[in-house]
């Protein structure tokens, strides 16, 4: 006969007690411990998993009130919510017992046992517990996923051999488990080639967990990524799954991977390679099955050659790569995705007779849009919203100027405020805008280079 997967604790003075319960609890389940000392549970607790935890109600010599068994329950229960707790009671105390139930306990045994009914009450008490289980995962996945779907998230839009590309790869590797790396410039679309992805997956049912790790603290990562206990830190008040664990089943999306520091990308290899993650405050390790889709604007393969990028992360994140096209060079999709977006701002702000002029389709075209599908979106927001026309005016955009193509020459005589410019330029244009990476190669505070931004009105 199959042993039951569960893991059972036996916390009792006695030790003929715990040797007759681990003698016959072993034939039926894969792990059973056994401990004398109730003082030990914490640290029992903290550093494993039980799914049953069979407490004895009193321990010190010639005690038979049973409060310290109602201390230890209380402690079990503060620990962990969802613990399932057997207690162990003498005949007399069933009154004793009863009132530990309505305190939080599970249910009881009387001792002496008999197999048969110890047996019984155990197996359904692991049921009991992987059902609780399987509710705090799925109440965790439910937090997360209400947080995203409320996001208006639809389909590729785009008829041009740079995005016809996107969807060939997507197609082909959607359908697998492999990892994938979205290369491209902000506002390209990034996650909405995650989400396809995830849509073509055998997990397209399962959780999409998004994580934005531009917008995560080094100090909370591992809390944000991999959980916590409760009391690991001043504000962890209560148990917390990760996002690791509550996409496991699913797809991971991590968002701009490319900001992280070493520290934190040796940390995300190694729950990337075991497969496992470990809640900060706990040792116990918790097994993960999830699909990695990565993403950043950062050239990571230099970043790999500066030293600033783990190559070996890079290998586990980037099975297969995907480099979605700036919209100056899909110039042909811009017509589209603007009366896409129009057709939904026409409905938002009530202008149903709102059309584009060709005049301004052939603007909407030639312009650069540094900003990418992104800055269109915007942009036909605020020209709906500002627009007292029945169509759509080229005034009613704000168009940037194209930005210089012609550097000034290093070997030219420059005066130190153009040498800052022209160097401000070239980072500023190096990480795509990103302000903390440009900072950081010129050796300067970010308030230092929005000051010299605003100086040199760049």
């Amino acid at each position: 006969m199959a042993k039951t997967d569960a893991k059972i604790l036996i916390v009792d003075d006695q030790e003929d007690i715990l040797t007759a319960g681990r003698i016959f609890l072993k034939q039926h389940f894969t792990y059973v411990r056994t401990e004398s000392n109730p003082n030990r549970i914490p640290y029992l607790m903290q550093n494993e998993h039980f799914d049953v935890i069979m407490l004895d109600m009193n321990y010190s010599v010639g005690a038979t009130s049973s409060k310290e068994g109602f201390d230890w329950l209380k402690e079990i229960l503060e620990r962990d919510v969802n613990a399932v707790v057997i207690l162990i009671t003498a005949y007399g105390d069933v009154e004793i017992a009863v009132k530990a139930l309505k305190e939080g306990a599970t249910d009881f045994v009387l001792k002496p046992w008999q197999n048969e009914k110890l047996l019984a009450t155990l197996l359904s008490a692991t049921q009991l517990r992987k059902s609780k289980n399987q509710v705090q995962h799925l109440m965790a996945r439910q937090q997360h996923i209400t947080q995203t779907i409320e996001k208006n998230y639809g389909e590729f839009i785009g008829v041009s051999p740079a995005m016809q590309k996107v969807y060939q790869t997507i197609e082909k590797v959607g359908p697998t488990d492999a990892n994938v790396l979205i290369l491209g410039e902000n506002g390209t679309g990034k996650e909405l080639a995650a989400r396809a992805l995830h849509r073509k997956s055998a997990r397209s049912t399962e959780a999409f967990i998004n994580v934005d790790l531009g917008a995560v603290s080094e100090t909370l990562f591992e809390s944000e990524l991999f959980g916590h206990a409760k009391g690991a830190y001043t504000d962890a008040k209560e148990d917390r799954a990760g996002r690791f664990e509550t996409a496991s089943g699913g797809t991971l999306f991590l968002d701009e991977i490319g900001n992280l520091t070493l520290p934190l990308q040796a940390k995300l290899l190694t729950a990337l390679q075991s497969r496992q993650i470990i809640r900060l405050g706990t040792n116990k390790a918790i097994p993960i099955n999830i699909r990695l889709v990565s993403a950043t604007n950062m050239p990571l393969h230099e970043m790999v050659g500066q030293g600033r990028f783990r190559q070996d992360l890079l290998y586990r994140i980037n099975t297969v790569e995907i480099q979605l096209p700036p919209l100056r060079e899909r110039k042909e999709d811009i017509k589209l995705l603007a009366e896409h977006f129009l057709t939904n701002y026409r409905r938002k702000y009530q202008k149903p007779s709102l059309e584009l002029e060709a005049e301004t389709i052939q603007k909407l075209t030639q312009y650069h849009w540094p900003g990418n599908i992104r800055e269109l979106d915007h942009a036909i927001e605020r020209a709906v919203i500002m627009s007292d026309e029945k169509a759509l005016q080229i005034s009613d955009f704000g168009f940037a100027p194209a930005p210089v193509k012609n550097e000034p020459n290093l070997d030219a005589d420059l005066t130190l405020d153009a040498l800052e410019k022209l160097m401000v330029q070239k980072m500023l244009a190096k990480y795509a805008g990103n302000i903390t990476h440009a900072a950081r190669e010129l050796g300067i505070t970010r308030t230092a280079l929005y000051r010299r931004i605003e100086k040199h009105g760049l």
